[in-house]
């Protein structure tokens, strides 16, 4: 590779941390960057870590880095030679493209003909099939008449999956498992998709049973050459997004993986691919494999790719764009040990992960290392607002085989503190210290077939955790003890012990403590050892990080007989966002169990549920209107049984 920069100067029509990640690799390669942000994003990160920076509008999206016109000023204003899209916002904007085109500025992506081809799932299916890439069965016509849909989705038996054809990210996407259920589904999956990408044209697809979504990492030059640098195995999801990816994926043969990457590469030649992509597999237990999409992007879980590699995929992209060759053929890339990337987010695991927002007022990580590397836009103070996606930082490790490379990342989540919201770390853990997961036993439906042992459903899990939970309360009392009275004028007072002894009682302390949702008494022998674990306290609670995942604990507060303050009928939102829609009209009777409005926050929607029989008198918000997290919503009379 030469060493004289491949630009000059580039803007990253981006933020967060993909566009730290980018600027990283632009230092080292000598080229000069370009930030752009929005009020929200004033004091980020990527915008201190750049070399200028422009300001492009307000805070949301729609107004500042979703906008063109602004992005395309502020290259043309910096002297930037070529933009840098990311992912997300206008990465796969097949106007975008042009407009960079147009202006005479290198777009660091592929051709915007080959955006058009991959944009629409339904051509992309066409495609794939004349260039021999295997497809699920499946509806991908132009007649969107929820009629034929259905017909569609009836005829090739159930369950089906629903997905939007512009769509990625998981939007605009339902799991059908039977007939009744299609009507009320497809109007969800509509509305998201219409919301998200301004388009509700809908694919109707078999859906596999046990499947896993492994995908190929593609790259091609504009000299017609083309590699692929192996899979990533993504299956583990939640919301049809991705959770923790690994590569090399488990259990993969050398055939197996030489088919797939053969395959990938048919698919990027069939749309003349410039740059990096991604073509998604769906892999059944038989061990054939299906086209799913292909990203025509960087893809969020790039760095794994990059730790077995050893290579750096931004740079690759720079070189490409620039005109250069691809940097190595096939035979010089090669799988060095194996990686795992979890992405940490600001949302509650359980409360089906409504995302959260506050101030990071504590965000200590972990050191890295040439095994752990930290993906970040975001230091300690900053705020998580509503109006981008809650990621806190992508938390990447490498090890030589996969359980040396999942011990450091468990020990690595174990070693995060965060305080100021409420994060997934705990989740995260509980599925790396799974025994499934740590077997390699995954799918698609990992996370819902695991619940128990993720979420700490089992009475022996409970049983496990509660005798060193009770004796982390007591030596947390003990330290504070003995902090009083290194601190007071009689050291030796007996009101220093805290041995908790009471007259005609036992001499082993009795504590009430809960775990998780469960409250129970544990009688504690201070001459027992506990097993190795760590404690992560604030204030009021502790969590504790075990061989069988984190558990969350705390001393119980007494019942003084007090009752919660709610008032009937009033339901409140679960967050910051925006309302989507009214789902009935005031007035109008509803069943238990029955949607009544959605909401919209960072990319998610939250469905707003009668909690009884009886009749919405009043809807205090409409559509678009910007709700706060515990805003009253609506007013709700609940129907009085009679005897």
């Amino acid at each position: 590779m030469s060493d004289k920069p491949v630009f000059k100067k580039i803007l990253i029509a981006n933020r967060g941390e993909i566009a730290c990640r980018i600027i990283k690799t632009a230092n080292i390669m000598g080229i000069a960057t370009v930030a752009v942000y929005s009020d929200a994003d004033r004091n980020a990160l990527h915008v201190k870590m750049a070399d200028e920076a422009i300001h492009i509008g307000s805070s949301p999206s729609n107004e500042s880095y979703l906008v063109i016109d602004k992005i395309i000023q502020a290259a043309l204003t910096t002297g930037a030679e070529a933009i840098h899209p990311g992912y997300g916002f206008l990465s796969e904007n097949a106007e975008f493209c042009n407009q960079c085109k147009a202006h005479n500025l290198v777009f660091i992506g592929p051709p915007v003909e080959a955006i058009l081809a991959m944009g629409s799932k339904s051509s992309a299916k066409n495609i794939m099939g004349n260039a021999n890439v295997p497809l699920v069965p499946g509806y991908h016509g132009d007649d969107q008449n929820p009629a034929v849909l259905k017909k569609a989705a009836d005829d090739m038996g159930y369950p089906v999956l629903l997905k939007a054809a512009a769509g990625g990210g998981g939007k605009g996407m339902r799991t059908v498992m039977h007939a009744d259920e299609f009507d009320q589904a497809l109007a969800a999956a509509k509305r998201e998709a219409l919301n998200g990408f301004n388009n509700d044209i809908m694919l109707v697809e078999k859906y596999l049973l046990g499947p896993r979504h492994v995908e190929i990492q593609v790259f091609c030059d504009q000299h017609n050459n083309g590699v692929y640098l192996f899979e990533r195995d993504c299956s583990v999801q939640r919301r049809h997004q991705k959770v923790i990816e690994e590569a090399p994926a488990p259990g993969m043969t050398e055939d197996l993986r030489q088919r797939m990457g053969e395959a990938a590469i048919r698919a990027a030649k069939a749309i003349h691919y410039e740059g990096a992509g991604t073509v998604e597999f769906l892999l059944d237990t038989q061990g054939e494999f299906f086209f799913m999409e292909m990203n025509t992007r960087l893809q969020v879980e790039h760095p794994v790719t990059e730790m077995i590699s050893g290579q750096d995929l931004v740079e690759w992209q720079l070189r490409v764009a620039s005109g250069e060759p691809l940097p190595c053929p096939q035979d010089q890339l090669h799988i060095h040990g194996h990686a795992f990337e979890a992405r940490i987010y600001a949302e509650d695991p359980d409360q089906d992960f409504l995302p959260a927002t506050g101030t990071l007022s504590q965000l200590q990580t972990p050191r890295e290392n040439t095994h752990l590397r930290i993906d970040s836009g975001v230091i300690q103070g900053d705020q998580v607002s509503v109006y981008y996606d809650p990621m806190i930082a992508k938390l990447i490790v490498w090890d030589t085989d996969r359980a040396a490379a999942l011990k450091r990342l468990t020990e690595a989540l174990s070693d995060y503190r965060i305080k100021g919201l409420t994060t997934n770390i705990s989740f995260l853990y509980n599925i790396a210290t799974s025994q499934a997961f740590r077997s390699g036993a995954i799918d698609t439906g990992f996370i819902e077939q695991h619940k128990d042992e993720i979420f700490h459903q089992r009475s022996d899990d409970i049983k496990y955790a509660a005798p060193i939970a009770a004796q982390a309360i007591l030596h947390a009392r003990q330290q504070r003890a003995k902090a009083l009275a290194a601190g007071s004028s009689e050291p030796n007072s007996p009101w220093h012990l805290a041995n908790s002894w009471q007259a005609n009682s036992s001499a082993k302390p009795i504590l009430h403590i809960k775990i998780g949702t469960q409250e129970l008494k544990v009688e504690v022998d201070s001459a027992e050892s506990n097993p190795a674990v760590k404690v992560a306290a604030d204030e009021e609670s502790f969590n504790l990080f075990t061989d069988r995942g984190v558990f969350h604990c705390s001393e119980a507060k007494p019942d003084l007989g007090l009752q919660d303050n709610y008032a009937d009928g009033n339901l409140t939102a679960p967050m910051n966002g925006t309302v989507v829609t009214l789902l009935v009209e005031s007035g109008t009777p509803v069943s238990k169990g029955e949607t009544l409005m959605v909401i919209e926050a960072m990319k998610m929607e939250h469905a707003i549920i009668a909690p009884a029989n009886g009749t919405v008198t009043e809807f205090f918000y409409q559509p678009g209107e910007l709700v706060d997290d515990g805003a009253e919503l609506l007013a709700f009379a609940e129907l009085e049984e009679t005897v």
